[in-house]
């Protein structure tokens, strides 16, 4: 019988062969050299990036640029030992850009040379391409007043050619978030579909259902973007990118997860105007404020901010740190990240992956000769030691703690082998916070509390010590939350701290060598008459600041005082 022979078909097969086998020799080599590998008939190419270096420079160097933001570049090169490779990339350096360089197949290169022929006809903007363009995003910010004005903007695109509406998406997306004062864009892959949420006031609010062609392509986008690799999907990665908005430089943090049905993204927005909040506006109560003032007036001695991440501590830290800079004295801090840049003070940035921990930054800070050290948290028994002999030996050490409470903070600390006879010494004030979403002014409506929440109004208000703190403060009413176009509908807009502090006096001393328990130590600081979390936030609820339904929210309301 005879055998039917496809020229064609063998053809096809032998040039996908070639192609795979080229595309693994790339790979390997990639490996060898320390680079990134790429395969870019799968991605998009910028045509703005792109004209940065002509076709002939382009062809002559092997390599392409094929992506770019402000003067971050992508770039594909066959070789890092071709001598016409590293003049080139020399020579974008001296220009003032700043490569990424990614190792790819002739066949890739090929695909991006191809795009020149285009250029001459192209009519895209900088806009219209896979560039975040600043001043586009800053014109997106004013047209975003709600949550459903990005989903109109984001619906109007999804006709439109793909390179401009993926670039575009990214704009709405960051300038939607920016304008509406989230700290969070999270991308939450679903089975159909990728759900988007914004936190807003320490809330996840639904913002957008993405389908899961364009969702692919956001997400290597912002790999692309965050400087991770498009290639690893089953692996958790942490990158960054910044946009310059106005005069405000915001940096977001890029978390990918692998998840059931696609990797997960949350970019967390580090935006300076959300943290320079000055001390007397973060809500405190005078008397409680006016006990803190004290503290970080004085020359040596620890205070500690605990609660969860998002009570807003790193926030308060540099309110401190603000208030009592002067010339005279040299401030120095451990970060983890560095969120806000402040004029006169000393910043370093822990990066654990090359060693750079809290305490490696603590003891090379003991060495600077500073007056104040801000650690951002205190997280095991060297970071714990080295601050309380710090506080002990002269200096002002502003840290935090992951505990509940303020008194949690004593317990916590001998958790970390502290011992704890020096604590009083060296701790002059622990604290704790929380951030109250306060009631959109607009739509807030006056009610007659419940049963069971004048029980929880009139319990709390008896363990008030000090009526005074009563004086002026009606007690029949309450406010609620409604919504309204002001408030995306939630009944909130913006927030404030509810704050408990404890001074290591004499009493407190006493119960912690018992090795007393954190109810104990709060019934040791009954006297010091400062009022508790829950204390404060129903005060502030019985002021029309809150609701009682958002102080249930982030304290537990049942526990006895």
């Amino acid at each position: 019988m005879p055998v039917d022979f496809d020229e064609d078909k063998q053809n096809k097969r032998l040039e996908e062969m070639r192609k795979n086998e080229e595309e693994d020799v790339s790979r390997i080599l990639a490996g060898k050299y320390g680079y990134n590998y790429l395969d870019l008939s799968a991605l998009p190419i910028n045509s703005d990036a792109l004209r940065i270096l002509n076709e002939e420079d382009a062809r002559a160097s092997n390599a392409a640029i094929f992506d770019m933001v402000d003067k971050k570049i992508q770039v594909a090169i066959l070789s890092p030992n071709d001598d016409k490779t590293i003049a080139i990339l020399n020579k974008l350096n001296g220009e003032g850009y700043f490569p990424v360089v990614h190792m790819v197949s002739k066949k890739s290169l090929e695909k991006a040379w191809g795009r020149y022929k285009d250029l001459s006809y192209s009519t895209e903007s900088t806009a219209g391409t896979f560039d975040i363009a600043s001043d586009s995003v800053v014109k997106l910010m004013d047209q975003v007043k709600h949550i459903d004005d990005i989903k109109k903007l984001t619906d109007d695109l999804m006709g439109v050619k793909q390179t401009y509406r993926i670039s575009k998406i990214l704009e709405i997306m960051l300038a939607g978030a920016l304008a509406l004062g989230a700290s969070d864009i999270h991308l939450e892959p679903e089975e159909v579909a990728v759900r988007m949420r914004f936190r807003i006031d320490g809330v996840l609010l639904d913002t957008y259902m993405f389908d899961k062609p364009t969702y692919a392509l956001i997400l290597s986008r912002l790999k692309l973007l965050s400087g991770l690799k498009l290639n690893v999907k089953d692996e958790a990665q942490d990158g960054r990118f910044s946009i310059k908005i106005k005069d405000n430089n915001i940096e977001i943090r890029t978390s990918l997860l692998p998840g059931a049905y696609d990797e997960s993204i949350v970019m967390r927005l580090l935006n300076p105007k959300s943290i320079a909040v000055s001390l007397e506006d973060l809500g405190i109560e005078k008397r409680t404020l006016d006990v803190l003032i004290t503290q970080i007036n004085k020359p040596n001695g620890m205070l500690l901010i605990t609660g969860p991440t998002g009570s807003g501590k790193t926030t308060t830290l540099y309110a401190f740190l603000k208030k009592i800079y002067t010339p005279d004295v040299k401030i120095l801090t451990i970060e983890d990240p560095i969120e806000y840049h402040l004029d006169g003070i000393v910043q370093t940035q822990v990066e654990e992956d090359k060693g750079y921990t809290f305490i490696a930054g603590l003891r090379a800070a003991m060495r600077q000769d500073p007056d104040i050290i801000m650690i951002g948290e205190i997280r095991d028994p060297e970071t714990a030691g080295t601050a309380i002999q710090a506080a002990l030996t002269g200096h002002l050490v502003f840290s935090t703690l992951h505990t509940n409470s303020a008194a949690g903070a004593y317990p916590r600390l001998i958790d970390l082998q502290v011992n704890p006879k020096t604590i009083p010494s060296a701790l002059n004030v622990s604290m704790a916070q929380r951030l109250l979403r306060k009631l959109c002014p607009f739509c807030k409506k006056e009610i007659d509390p419940n049963e069971h929440d004048r029980k929880i109004i009139d319990n709390t208000l008896s363990s008030i010590h000090d009526k005074t703190y009563l004086d002026g403060i009606q007690t029949a009413k309450i406010f609620e939350a409604v919504g309204c176009d002001k408030c995306n509908s939630t009944g909130y807009k913006g927030r404030i701290a509810i704050v408990e502090a404890i001074l290591s006096t004499k009493e407190i001393e006493e119960v912690i060598v018992t090795d007393a328990s954190e109810r104990e130590i709060k019934k040791a600081a009954e006297s010091q008459n400062i009022l508790d979390m829950k204390q404060d936030g129903i005060l502030k609820i019985l002021k029309g600041i809150s609701s009682i339904d958002e102080l249930g929210r982030v304290i537990d309301l049942e526990e006895e005082n």
